[in-house]
């Protein structure tokens, strides 16, 4: 705030505060002049009578204390334009203080499952109740209330894992997050093959995850496939399995991330996508992390966590 308006907002709130009281003080008494009740000539229902009868003084008195406790705490606090305040009050300074009780509370509710590898964590019905709680809180907005994912946003239920699926790769997703980038690849097919080399790329694409190999006559197919063998074939390998450590995805199965509509794909291989998962390392830590990568395992493992919690209620 500028000096200008920090001094507009104190002059404001003097002259209120110096107004009230005034107010207050020139209505709280009776003046020389005033008529009196019968004088007035004013009377409903045969004895209510026109008059001005001051408040009692321990109500008035009061209305002067609530003036008074309102400097005092214009003083303590900060609300007099760029003053800080006596007590050097921040909302910044309360939010950190309650969060540090509320971390230290949630400590000793997390402390029997530090340390505790992700699939025994797993196994641990109390552990999946609260890895659930901490991902509804935190992973729903993305992924799904029940982990299905969306458009861009990888299913976390089945079997398949860009960057891979075991429970010490979930846990460095969730501490670490994810960058991946497929690069804009339109222009430098259409330079190799012309307008057309996006959808053989797709045709040969799509033969890749045909399980009767597709048609070997294919023209579009074949000339698809020059053109993955030359830049695709970096990443995805050469059958399009994919490449987990750099999480390049399998081009063989059924999933698409981004959807398997050839618009979709053109969008893909023309332009690029750019798929970022954040780093919830920083904001949960290490403990929570490991209770969300243990719930998040189980919705693809259900088998592995049935078995143990047979029978818990």
């Amino acid at each position: 705030m500028s000096a200008g308006w920090s001094w507009y907002v104190i002059v404001l709130i003097a002259l209120n505060i110096v107004g009230c009281a005034w107010l207050l003080w020139w209505t709280s008494r009776r003046r020389p002049g005033d008529p009196r009740p019968e004088d007035t000539s004013h009377v409903w229902d045969g004895n209510l009578t026109e008059y001005n009868k001051p408040l009692p003084k321990w109500w008035i008195n009061l209305f002067y204390l609530t003036i008074l406790f309102g400097i005092g705490y214009l003083l303590w606090y900060p609300g007099l334009g760029n003053f800080a305040g006596l007590g050097k009050w921040t909302s910044q300074k309360e939010q950190a203080r309650d969060a540090a009780l509320a971390n230290a509370q949630l400590e000793k509710t997390f402390a029997p499952y530090k340390g505790q590898p992700i699939d025994v964590l797993a196994r641990d019905p109390q552990a999946l109740k609260l890895g659930k709680s901490i991902f509804g809180n935190n992973c729903a907005t993305c992924h799904g209330s029940a982990g299905k994912g969306a458009v861009g946003y990888p299913n976390l239920t089945d079997a398949i894992w860009h960057w891979g699926g075991s429970p010490e790769q979930i846990l460095e997703t969730i501490l670490h997050g994810r960058e991946a980038v497929m690069p804009a690849w339109g222009s430098v097919l259409q330079g190799m093959a012309g307008p057309d080399a996006v959808d053989y790329v797709i045709a040969y694409v799509r033969q890749l995850g045909d399980p009767q190999g597709g048609n070997p006559s294919d023209y579009a197919a074949a000339r698809g496939k020059a053109l993955y063998d030359g830049l695709c074939v970096a990443c995805h390998g050469p059958a399009g399995k994919g490449n987990p450590a750099i999480g390049a995805p399998d081009l063989t199965d059924s999933y698409w991330l981004y959807g398997d509509s050839r618009e979709a794909l053109r969008e893909t291989i023309g332009n690029g996508r750019h798929g970022v998962m954040p780093a919830w390392g920083p904001v949960l830590g290490d403990t929570r992390s490991r209770l969300v990568a243990a719930y998040v395992w189980s919705l693809s493992h259900p088998a592995a966590t049935d078995a143990s919690n047979k029978g818990t209620p």
